[in-house]
């Protein structure tokens, strides 16, 4: 039996087409419209460079991040909202001084656990900000019980999308999505989800059939003691200081941070 994937609530737009399977592709709702079309145009023409960038970095850190996201009982195609967050780049920083791969604020990034001081910014830590990342997902879902404002009120703020909703006496994003309340960037965050899973899913169709694809982002993990030089975890487990840093990337200095007797270093798989 086919079956649509796609929630009740946005089954009332009459403008979308909903994409049917006979399997259950997706585990997120996926509804093709013309906002979806255009940016599944966008990735593959305009785009297509970034984009293919973005899917070279997506297997480095998908394996990860779906993990986590089944453990705390989340679908897992919403972690390609870290690909229109930050291409997957644990050290992207924006200009609203979002950092990581999850691109959280500082403020939210603590509210869910996240240290940041000047010794590091676990926000640039791909694993423990996508255990944040599940964490405020889930919240946010209990809020709105749909993945479309969910995305949305991450991209806008929870605060934003109440009020939305109240102002438009709605819960249907392509509903709100029409009036001016929400910016632009919120507007398109959600289209853009739905292409980039539908595009990841089967690259090759939709002309991505040259990736140099990363391998997975896997270490040990090691307690270390505070202070202690990265150079010197590099000799001690026979690899260079440069892969240390970059298994490390929520580290701002060159060793591990003071007053934190419990700080686990990541290391090559092996090296423990």
């Amino acid at each position: 039996n086919k079956r649509s994937v796609a929630e009740s609530d946005e089954l009332r737009n009459k403008n979308s087409d909903v994409l049917f399977e006979k399997e259950r592709k997706y585990d997120i709702p996926i509804v093709v419209n013309e906002r979806v079309e255009h940016f599944i145009h966008y990735f593959q023409t305009s785009n297509k460079k970034v984009f293919s960038r973005w899917l070279s970095m997506a297997q480095r850190y998908l394996p990860m991040m779906k993990e986590i996201f089944r453990k705390n009982s989340l679908p897992e195609d919403l972690v390609y909202m870290a690909m229109i967050e930050s291409g997957f780049n644990p050290k992207a920083y924006s200009h609203a001084h979002a950092s990581g791969p999850w691109q959280f604020i500082k403020g939210t990034g603590q509210r869910y656990g996240l240290k940041i001081n000047r010794w590091l910014d676990e926000r640039r830590d791909p694993e423990k900000s996508t255990i944040a990342a599940a964490r405020y997902l889930k919240n946010l879902y209990e809020m709105f019980d749909c993945w479309y404002l969910s995305a949305a009120a991450y991209n806008a703020g929870e605060n934003k999308i109440v009020k939305a909703i109240e102002r438009y006496n709605t819960k249907d994003f392509w509903e709100i999505a029409k009036h001016p309340y929400i910016a632009r960037e919120t507007k398109d965050y959600v289209p853009q989800l739905i292409a980039s899973v539908i595009i990841a899913k089967n690259p090759e169709k939709y002309g991505f059939d040259d990736i140099d694809y990363k391998l997975p982002f896997t270490y040990n993990k090691v307690q270390i003691p505070d202070s202690t030089n990265l150079k010197v975890i590099a000799r001690a487990c026979k690899t260079d200081y440069d892969t240390i840093k970059m298994l490390n990337p929520e580290l701002k200095k060159g060793y591990t941070p003071p007053n934190y007797p419990d700080y686990q270093v990541k290391v090559p798989i092996g090296r423990k």
